[in-house]
């Protein structure tokens, strides 16, 4: 296909490639080096897109400018440039898409100072390629699900599961209709605007999946042995030499839960102050406190363990932070970085952050609240706003509906595993749970119909996250959730149902799905 292209719509091209680079070389250490490797990775791209941005024109004025001042002049560029090549070509759309995210990858080559600063660059560049077809998507979408003449049963479950106590609900499915999005209830308490249909959302334990998908392929890439004793790359710890890597990504360790533990005869040994049971409003008033990964293991380590390593099964959120710090141990820079690297940048997961210790998340999103007494008195109060460090890598990510569907798509589909990894993550391990087994990372969920998926939800304190799919990735459900939660977890039933109702919709005959553990 040929189109044609004005000297504006070619200078539009070339500010926003070129802008892009900019601000990357901006934000690293090396911002020579950053610019030369990214421009080279531009100069290489083919096809429309490739004429365009090899004739660098004077009419690019970029130099002497702040950062800021580049953002505000290149990121709308970005959405510019995608909506002017969609329109004509979605082809070469892709292509300057692709180009452009390689070039800031590019950028970030030999970095002399790895910091979470090129990693938000990267995902505000990936946001701005993202903008314009996502809010004509999303829109189209929300118009289509707003009736809910398409898929009447699907809109009909998730106001059920507003009905049974959540403040709002939205679902993303695709499947062999295509996909479906709707939301229901309400973004905050008291008000009557819906949940966005593809807004930010704590994802909680969903957390856990990304971080074993990036331990395996460190594992693809030779740097990390699956059933090495942890220890050998975390000697400061003393950790058992018996605990493998395959342990800590599949609950098998027996390493104490640093957000406490609860055994078989109901005794309850605390960790760290958590929103949950008698330290909720210790939590409340703390939840702005940032937490390093290495005390929270320091902590679980000196508890007794609960088992002999690989002799049982038990959810420890430890065992994620030991894997996060493995991951920044062997690579040498931030799990955020790797998570860049590996996964964020080459799916495009432009809504996806990992947030360290920033309390903030990004618009749009619906609200979280907790509710605790306080002096005799009971309040709910706001929460969107927390300190995500006391969970850590067990569960500290930022998502949105499209961005979890495509990457449990992509993950299943093969795209970011070999083959002989993604079935050893796939690979069940008993958890006695009935009928919800354990791999790496993810739950394998036996459907009553005798199908199964593979899953993994979460809870962030006011927010919850799910995320189902197909073994292939060829179905995928994803939801987010926002509640009123407390020290008493009363949602927990609702938020069981609710997960329950929305597999039997989509998964064709149902199951029952009990509650995975809480965060």
């Amino acid at each position: 296909m040929s189109i044609a292209l004005s000297g504006q719509d070619k200078s539009t091209l070339r500010t926003a490639a070129y802008g892009a680079v900019s601000l990357m070389a901006a934000a690293t250490g090396s911002p020579h080096k950053a610019a030369t490797n990214a421009s080279i990775a531009l100069t290489s791209a083919t096809g429309l897109v490739g004429h365009v941005l090899a004739a660098k024109a004077k009419d690019i004025e970029l130099k002497g400018k702040t950062v800021a001042e580049l953002a505000d002049r290149v990121l709308p560029a970005l959405t510019a440039a995608m909506e002017l090549l969609g329109k004509q070509a979605p082809a070469e759309a892709d292509n300057f898409r692709g180009t452009i995210l390689l070039a800031i990858e590019a950028a970030q080559v030999h970095q002399d100072k790895p910091s979470t600063t090129t990693a938000e660059m990267a995902r505000k560049i990936t946001a701005a390629l993202d903008a314009a077809g996502m809010a004509t998507a999303d829109s189209g979408a929300a118009s289509a699900a707003a009736s809910g003449q398409d898929r009447p049963e699907l809109q009909k479950a998730i106001e059920e599961i507003v009905d049974s106590g959540f403040v709002g609900v939205s679902l993303r499915v695709h499947d062999e209709r295509g996909e479906w999005v709707g939301s229901a209830g309400a973004a905050e308490l008291g008000g009557t605007a819906k949940p966005p249909t593809n807004g930010h959302v704590r994802i909680g334990s969903n957390t856990k999946t990304f971080t074993a998908t990036l331990v395996l392929q460190l594992v693809a890439e030779g740097k990390v042995g699956l059933d090495t004793p942890a220890a050998d790359y975390l000697p400061e710890f003393g950790l058992d030499e018996r605990i493998t890597v395959r342990m800590l990504l599949q609950h098998t360790s027996g390493v104490f839960n640093f957000s406490g533990e609860v055994y078989d005869d109901g005794t309850v040994v605390p960790g760290i102050p958590i929103p949950y049971g008698t330290t909720g409003k210790e939590w409340v008033d703390n939840r702005l406190k940032t937490y390093r990964p290495q005390e929270l293991v320091e902590l679980a380590l000196s508890k007794p363990a609960r088992f002999e390593p690989g002799t049982g099964w038990s959810y420890s959120n430890t065992n994620y932070v030991l894997a996060r710090l493995l991951i920044e141990k062997v690579t040498g820079r931030s799990v955020a970085e790797e998570m860049q690297r590996l996964i964020l940048g080459p799916l495009g997961l432009s809504g996806t952050v990992v947030p360290a210790a920033s309390p903030e998340i990004p618009e749009p999103h619906a609200h979280a609240y907790y509710r605790y007494e306080d002096a005799g008195q009971q309040k709910t109060i706001d929460i969107t706003r927390q300190n995500p460090s006391w969970i850590s890598s067990g569960g500290d990510m930022i998502s949105t509906t499209q961005d979890l569907h495509t990457f449990i798509s992509a993950l299943m589909g093969g795209k970011l595993l070999p083959a002989p990894l993604l079935a050893e993550m796939c690979t069940p391990h008993p958890t006695g749970i009935p009928n919800m087994d354990y791999g790496l990372g993810v739950f394998v969920v036996n459907t009553d119909g005798g199908g199964t998926v593979i899953s993994h939800n979460g809870a962030a304190v006011g927010h919850a996250a799910l995320m189902y799919s197909t073994p292939d990735g060829s179905k995928t459900l994803t939801a987010a959730l926002n509640c009123v939660d407390d020290a008493d977890l009363s949602i927990a039933t609702a938020f069981l149902n609710a997960q329950q109702r929305l597999v039997n919709e989509v998964f064709c005959g149902g199951q029952a799905d009990p509650a995975q553990p809480a965060d």
